[in-house]
Order: C-alpha cells, then structure tokens, then sequence
C-alpha cells in the first residue's frame, strides 16, 4: 500500500518517467482481463489494427490487469484467442500492467512532490452521508462528474497530516487520490487533438476540463495504479502515438492531458470511434451480458461477419 510519506521519500531514488520516442506510428488495443471480447471490443480492436496497417505503423496489445481483484488469466487467454481469430496481428510480448508497479510508483513519486496526492478514507456510505447532508445544507443536488457519479466530497483534502496519519495508523483503509483543483491551476489551461475514427480525417482543437472529474483516484488499496494513471503512464512508455478507443473515454480525456502535463509525458492524437450499442440502445458491456466473440465463433461467424457486423469493411486481401 502507497503512502503519501513513502512516495516522497522514493523520489530522490527514482529516475523521471522516460517516454519512448515515437518514430513511426503506434497504436495500441488495451483490454482488461475481466470477461470476454464482445463486438464493441472487436470494433476497437479492428480499428486499431486497420489504422497501424494503413500507416505501416505498430500494432501493440497491452493487457490492463493493474486489478488484480478482477483479472483472470483465463480471460487474458481467451482475449488473445480472440484476437488471433480475428486476424489482428501484433507485437509481441503483449505487456502486462501487473508486472510494471515500479512505473506506476515512479509516476506517484512525481505527483507526489509537487504535493498533488492525499489519502481519502471515505467509504461509499460516508460518501453518501457526506453528500446527502450537504444537499440538505445548501438545497441544491451535489455535483456529479461527466459519467455521472458524485465528486468526492472534500473532508479527506481538508484533513491535517496529523489527522490522516492517525487514521491511517488506526488501520483505516484508504486510496490515493489527486488533489483537483491545485493540480489544473499547476497544469494550466488543456487541450487535445482529437481526430475521430479516421485516420486521414480532419482534426480538431478540444478544450480539455479535467476538474469536471473532481478529485479522482490514483492507486488503491489492491491496485497499484488506477485507471487514468495507468493508462498515461503505460502509453508514453510504449512510445503510443495514435490513441484509439470508445467514445465513452472522450470526456475522461480531460484527466490524460493533465496527466500528462504534470507528468512532462507527451501527447499522442486521440481517436474516439462510436459505440456498438444493443438492442436497448446502450454501449455494450461485459457486466450486462453481451455476447462475447466466443460465442459467436461457436454459432459459425467468421472473421469477416464480424467485420460487416461493426460497420466495417471487408479487408482486400490482394493488398495485403
């Protein structure tokens, strides 16, 4: 478990974060090992592949099992399974988020020393009780971020050190958080390049509001980096030019460019593709069930069916 004191002290012993240059482009299908491909992963995956190969760029795979409560090996066989069958050739090792804790480390340290990091001990009905009591304080309903969950309420920010050693002392668990609103006034104004799903296609300014998110959270008790921190930490290291992926990460884009910034990594160009949605008209998702590749390989799918089937087009095999 981080603590905000080690992190500190493992700073003078850690080299900065050296991202690999990017001579040709990069791109990269990043899927946790928590449940089967369905097809909005194949259209991701797809994409990327399609990208790489149009650019005569790489084609990476990286495994996002930092949490480790949720990851299955079985499951990283099968993604890999999966992704063989439908024809899309990467690099190899595929790299594995659990075996890099050390990158994840050094990214704290940084964020750390420039005083960006607190331990937050609420559990999710102190969230609740906090929030609902300040709703009835002010009379108006608590901010939410762009996904719709409630900012984190700012007790274990204000707390003194003393008081968040004592607590954590005490036994009390706690994550790692980032300090939202010092860290966009360090970072300064934000921005993205956002090309869509094409990768020819005309490109746009995005003005990035990473405090939208409030003060999200870095590394827990049982992972070493969460999702935001990861995903910067591990693009930059992979020399990741091209970032292709759903457009339910569009907004989450804000915290990356801030990431980044703090972190002196750079920015790749960002794709966000449209979503494969069901049949009640949302984005489908392992937790609700959707069919998985697996399942329709065994029903006799091909490859190409399933090209068809995520609005893509069949591949010319003579070029190839």
């Amino acid at each position: 478990m981080y603590t905000v004191e080690a992190v500190k002290s493992r700073q003078q012993r850690r080299p900065a974060i050296a991202a690999r240059e990017m001579t040709v482009p990069v791109f990269r299908f990043a899927p946790s090992p928590n449940g089967p491909l369905h097809l909005g992963h194949a259209l991701s995956a797809l994409l990327n592949a399609d990208m790489a190969a149009d650019s005569g760029g790489r084609m990476l795979v990286r495994i996002e099992d930092v949490d480790i409560t949720r990851a299955r090996p079985e499951h990283e066989r099968a993604i890999l399974d999966d992704l063989d069958w439908l024809g899309v050739a990467y690099e190899k090792p595929v790299r594995r988020q659990s075996e890099h804790a050390g990158d994840y480390a050094a990214a704290l340290d940084r964020l750390a020393g420039f005083g960006l990091v607190y331990r937050s001990f609420l559990s999710r009905a102190e969230i609740a009780a906090a929030i609902a009591a300040e709703e009835a304080r002010v009379g108006r309903p608590w901010p939410r971020d762009p996904d719709g969950a409630p900012l984190y309420p700012d007790v274990d920010r204000l707390r003194t050190a003393a008081e968040a050693e004592a607590l954590a002392a005490a036994g009390r668990p706690y994550a790692l958080r980032l300090d939202m609103a010092k860290a966009a006034r360090l970072a300064g104004p934000l921005a993205w390049a956002e090309f869509g799903d094409r990768p020819d296609g005309p490109s746009e300014t995005v003005a990035a509001d990473p405090a939208a998110w409030g003060d999200v959270v870095l590394a827990g008790k049982f992972v070493p980096a969460a999702y935001h921190l990861a995903v910067v930490v591990d693009d930059a290291l992979q020399g990741v030019s091209d970032v292709v992926r759903g457009r339910d990460l569009y907004l989450a884009t804000a915290v990356h460019r801030l990431l980044q910034t703090l972190l002196d990594l750079p920015a790749p160009r960002y794709h966000h593709h449209r979503l494969i949605v069901g049949a009640d008209g949302r984005k489908l998702a392992k937790s609700k069930g959707a069919a998985g590749l697996a399942t329709l390989r065994a029903a006799g799918l091909a490859p190409a069916d399933v090209r068809r089937m995520v609005g893509l087009a069949p591949i010319n095999v003579s070029t190839q």
